[in-house]
């Protein structure tokens, strides 16, 4: 069974046709640049044309970098346009998309169950959080498998900062901070999620779990296991199918 799912993040929308028996794509994804500023209108043009480039008439799954209540209605909008929020994005992307079936859910919740159910995360009991280091830090967090949603760990304070402002991939690319002097901010955060939640396992997704040999070995002085994301960046698309699917 194929579903197509669409992740929108900060920096790009991307999208493939997925198939639900491996949860894996079952073709090359298609990506174009999220736009700036990202309204509402200009997003749902983005996943206009990636729907459309695989020609796809179908239901589609979509993420968002932000909190989905009710399955719809955007509460944050913390890295992409303000004017998102009490948008209602299920009936913004079904209209653009021509009146196809469309889900919404939030993008770092997708990965985790992606995750949870084809990759690092499975057959996993206990307390495991997803973290995407991206454009911010996405988060999901599990208890023996099931999802406790909108959980947003990367607007956590640290330092007097939002997390995502000082261990996210776009700090460390604006900062021009080395896998060094990055990880040990990723590490601290950690640290501050460990004390909140105790977990058993920390998954890193994220494109920065492409890249995973380059920082984990660094991290250090945490109690969980921490590995890199299986589906690495492509778990969102992943998710997001299977949560249209969920919903058909």
């Amino acid at each position: 069974m194929q579903i197509f799912g669409v992740d929108i993040g900060g920096s790009g929308i991307k999208g493939a046709p997925v198939d639900l028996d491996r949860g894996d794509l079952a073709q090359e994804r298609h990506k174009v640049l999220t736009p700036h500023p990202a309204t509402p209108e200009g997003v749902a043009d983005g996943v206009r044309q990636v729907v459309e480039h695989f020609e796809w008439t179908g239901p589609v799954g979509l993420t968002f970098p932000g909190v989905v209540t009710g399955g719809s209605t955007i509460r944050t909008a913390a890295n992409v346009d303000k004017s998102w929020i009490d948008t209602d994005a299920r009936a913004l992307f079904s209209e653009r998309l021509g009146g196809l079936p469309v889900t919404v859910v939030n993008d770092a919740d997708a990965a985790g169950v992606a995750e949870v159910s084809f990759g690092a995360g499975r057959d996993r009991s206990g307390t495991v959080i997803l973290l995407t280091f991206g454009t911010g830090i996405g988060s999901a967090l599990f208890v023996d498998g099931v999802l406790v949603p909108n959980t947003e760990l990367g607007h956590l304070e640290l330092h007097g900062h939002d997390a995502e402002k000082r261990a996210s991939s776009k700090a460390k690319e604006d900062g021009e901070l080395t896998w060094e002097h990055w990880a040990r901010r990723v590490t601290k955060y950690l640290a501050h999620v460990e004390m909140l939640f105790s977990p058993e396992l920390f998954i890193i997704g994220g494109g920065v779990s492409r890249k995973a040999d380059k920082f984990l070995h660094l991290i250090e002085g945490i109690r969980a296991e921490i590995v890199p994301a299986e589906l690495q960046n492509n778990a969102g698309i992943v998710g997001a199918a299977m949560h249209a699917a969920k919903a058909d």
